[in-house]
């Protein structure tokens, strides 16, 4: 299936309320984040779940809360889920949720995959995934992860064939501001890839690169997740606002 043209990342791994009032962090709370931001013109959902004291969460019973929720809520979205590790979970532990929970779409750093060095686990992983027809969008986050793709799909450990890539332009961290001209460099890094590919970005510089990405043939990831900022610098009020943002310039 293809990535959505807008997918919504409303939460991530990090941000709480004292970032942002608006920040989901309850399957209700994303619920309806994700209603009004789809009304707003998102057609994904790349969601986060947090466990009762608001940390994030690989469980696999509250993604499958999550999941059906969505399921009834927005019947057909796509419902991607996550196996980041945000300095909490090993790589086992990320392996071990998408066996268990064997979700349609997923998300999985691919850097995060290779830090225990098991390289035959993570091949098996890929292989699960594609004999159960999960899709797995491989998360780069820079110019080595970009070489580490590519040189394992030459090896077999990343299959061969259509994938799917999320860039990711910057870093978490206070000030970071993503910088729209790097947007065709990271682009051409994997040109010639049978690839579907999205970006996401740091801080008020956001909408413009994810304008950018869409202009060069890939699709944006956008929401509180990874910036809170209109381009002019105010804090946006909710996530559909950052959505209702992009699609306007559309």
């Amino acid at each position: 299936m293809r990535l959505p043209r807008i997918m919504l990342a409303p939460n991530g791994a990090r941000r709480t309320k004292a970032d942002h009032p608006r920040l989901p962090m309850t399957v209700a709370e994303l619920i309806e984040e994700t209603r009004m931001a789809v009304a707003a013109g998102a057609d994904g959902l790349h969601a986060h779940v947090r466990d009762a004291e608001g940390r994030h969460s690989l469980d696999a019973g509250l993604y499958r809360e999550l999941l059906a929720e969505t399921d009834r809520a927005f019947p057909g979205l796509f419902v991607q889920v996550t196996t980041e590790s945000a300095g909490i979970y090993p790589a086992a532990r990320q392996r071990a949720l998408v066996r268990d929970l064997k979700p349609r779409h997923v998300s999985i750093a691919l850097r995060e995959m290779l830090a225990d060095g098991e390289t035959g686990q993570t091949a098996d992983l890929f292989a699960f995934c594609a004999d159960e027809g999960i899709d797995v969008q491989h998360i780069l986050y820079d110019e080595n992860d970009c070489r580490d793709f590519l040189r394992l799909r030459d090896q077999g450990v990343v299959p061969g064939g259509p994938a799917q890539v999320l860039h990711v332009l910057g870093r978490y961290s206070e000030a970071q501001v993503s910088d729209p001209a790097e947007v065709p460099r990271r682009a051409a890094m994997l040109a010639g890839q049978a690839l579907d590919w999205g970006l996401c970005a740091f801080g008020r510089n956001e909408t413009a690169c994810l304008l950018e990405t869409l202009r060069q043939g890939g699709k944006a990831r956008i929401g509180f997740e990874n910036n809170l900022q209109q381009p002019d610098g105010s804090i946006a009020e909710s996530n559909a606002a950052r959505v209702r943002d992009l699609a306007a310039r559309l």
